[in-house]
């Protein structure tokens, strides 16, 4: 990752956002594992930063919960409990079924082509068994659907779940491999293009607690 001597880069981002949005990608992909201590050196060798901007992802990744703070200044990605995935089903199960339902209400042709071509790239990243392909069109999927409902803060609030939960998942399909992800993109697909608001909610709602399903398996062997 390179960056430009008067903190921007080519696409017109300070430094410290380039920092914090690539930091948040390696926590949101599993690049960095549960359990995992981060250091400001080792990120500031790692993204080719200096050390402010890696000071100020930090501050704010802790703050989203997505990194935690222990004792003697050590900072590490969290280790998910099963109270936690219960809590974190539970909050996405409340919050993405009305993103999803409010997508349906307004979403166009385009939008939806868009959507069935990324989760046509998904199932190639399944049938690969790539698991960094498949979180990454996964998320993209998921993210293209919840800007559609053009709801803001219930897209923050959801984005701030899948960071808590996203390096629990990428153990698991590392775990139980691609081909074993639950994946309920084509009831949604057919949803949105029925425009049955209900249907996609149900949908999305089943997507959100296989996956979750799925992760508290990882965490308790069964």
């Amino acid at each position: 990752m390179n960056f430009q001597a008067d903190g921007v880069s080519g696409a017109g981002l300070p430094v410290h956002e380039q920092v914090y949005r690539r930091l948040r990608d390696m926590i949101l992909f599993g690049e960095l594992a549960p359990g995992q201590a981060v250091t400001i050196q080792g990120l500031v060798d790692q993204l080719g930063s200096g050390m402010t901007p890696v000071r100020e992802a930090l501050r704010r990744l802790t703050a989203e919960g997505a990194l935690e703070a222990l004792g003697n200044r050590r900072i590490v990605v969290p280790v998910l409990t099963v109270k936690a995935v219960k809590e974190l089903t539970g909050a996405r199960v409340a919050l993405e079924p009305l993103l999803a339902q409010r997508a349906a209400e307004q979403i166009d042709e385009a939008a939806i082509a868009q959507l069935a071509q990324t989760d046509e790239r998904l199932d190639r990243a399944i049938a690969q068994g790539d698991i960094g392909l498949y979180l990454k069109e996964n998320h993209l999927f998921h993210s293209q659907l919840n800007g559609c409902a053009e709801a803001p803060i219930l897209t923050s609030l959801v984005d701030g779940l899948w960071l808590r939960f996203g390096p629990s998942l990428r153990m698991v399909c590392g775990q139980v491999g691609t081909r074993n992800v639950p994946d309920r993109h084509k009831d949604l697909l057919e949803a949105l293009r029925d425009r049955n608001v209900e249907a996609a909610g149900r949908a999305i709602a089943d997507d959100a607690v296989q996956g979750m399903h799925l992760i508290k398996q990882g965490l308790t062997g069964g």
